[in-house]
């Protein structure tokens, strides 16, 4: 904490600033952001259409899901499932505003994209182009990493702390001696 004093006619203005990373936080919160909205957009199109899903994610002319297998609602179902719960947590973290929780959250996410990677990696369906899977690579790469940095870059503390407002702290007037002299002993 820092703490600073200026001196103002009539006394001394206090003023604490905390030593907080806001950068930190601006970020962490931006990247819980981000994975909520994947969890619930992936999440919620799995679980609700599960065929259009299995047919047509990520959308956009592409096809990752349906070059690798035969449709199986309970799967899709399962994954999209997967995706709801990590978004609930990045979006209870960013809510809360709490640098744990969205610890925990980076965890989930990194620990569902690296066993995810590597299935990918591995396993490359043969009707699938060499630019949409590099792409599908690249996006699931992406998740991990966010989930990696939602670790590293939390605050230490848990929650933000709003800075203290100034204070103000005066001092009596001193009578002028000069004056009182020139007066005179008051009678009254």
């Amino acid at each position: 904490m820092r703490i600073s004093f200026r001196g103002t006619g009539d006394g001394i203005n206090v003023r604490m600033r905390l030593e907080v990373n806001r950068r930190r936080w601006l970020a962490l919160l931006i990247m819980l952001g981000i994975l909520a909205a994947q969890g619930f957009v992936v999440g919620l199109w799995a679980v609700f259409a599960p065929e259009s899903f299995y047919d047509d994610f990520p959308g956009f002319g592409t096809r990752w899901v349906s070059p690798d297998g035969p449709y199986n609602h309970h799967l899709v179902g399962d994954v999209g499932a997967f995706f709801l719960a990590l978004g609930a947590i990045a979006a209870f973290a960013l809510y809360h505003r709490d640098s744990m929780i969205g610890r925990a959250a980076g965890l989930g996410w990194l620990v569902f994209s690296v066993p995810h990677f590597v299935y990918h990696v591995t396993h490359r369906p043969d009707a699938m182009s060499t630019a949409s899977y590099t792409i599908s690579l690249i996006s699931i790469l992406a998740l991990g990493a966010l989930g990696a940095a939602c670790l590293i870059v939390a605050p230490r503390e848990r929650h933000p702390v709003p800075e203290p407002a100034p204070m103000n702290i005066r001092f009596p007037r001193r009578p002028n001696t000069e004056t009182s002299r020139r007066r005179g002993p008051s009678n009254r």
